[in-house]
């Protein structure tokens, strides 16, 4: 029998999926690299660093109630969680503020 594979879940937008990667709540650059992190599927983690900046997520968002609260998500999040979407391509930094 082989292994069973082990569930993965997004703890922002509770989806199941293949992969997660770490997301530091508070930013790295901003004193967090030694802080609480959470696991995100790749959708939810590039939205949030297109969404907001690393001063935002340290202050304003930087747990995991206060990212699915936050205004700025509540149309993405809506969206995401009924798709079976693995990865989005996003183009940080380009228009982003701060």
């Amino acid at each position: 029998m082989g292994a069973k594979k082990e569930e993965l879940h997004c703890e922002l937008c509770g989806r199941e999926v293949q992969q997660v990667s770490r997301h530091h709540l508070v930013p790295r650059e901003e004193g967090g690299r030694y802080g609480a992190t959470a696991d995100l599927c790749q959708p939810c983690h590039s939205t949030l660093h297109l969404t907001f900046t690393n001063r935002e997520l340290a202050v304003l968002y930087n747990s995991i109630p206060a990212l699915q609260h936050a205004e700025p998500l509540q149309k993405y999040l809506k969206w995401v969680k009924g798709k079976r979407v693995e990865r989005i391509t996003n183009r940080r930094g380009r228009n982003k503020k701060g």
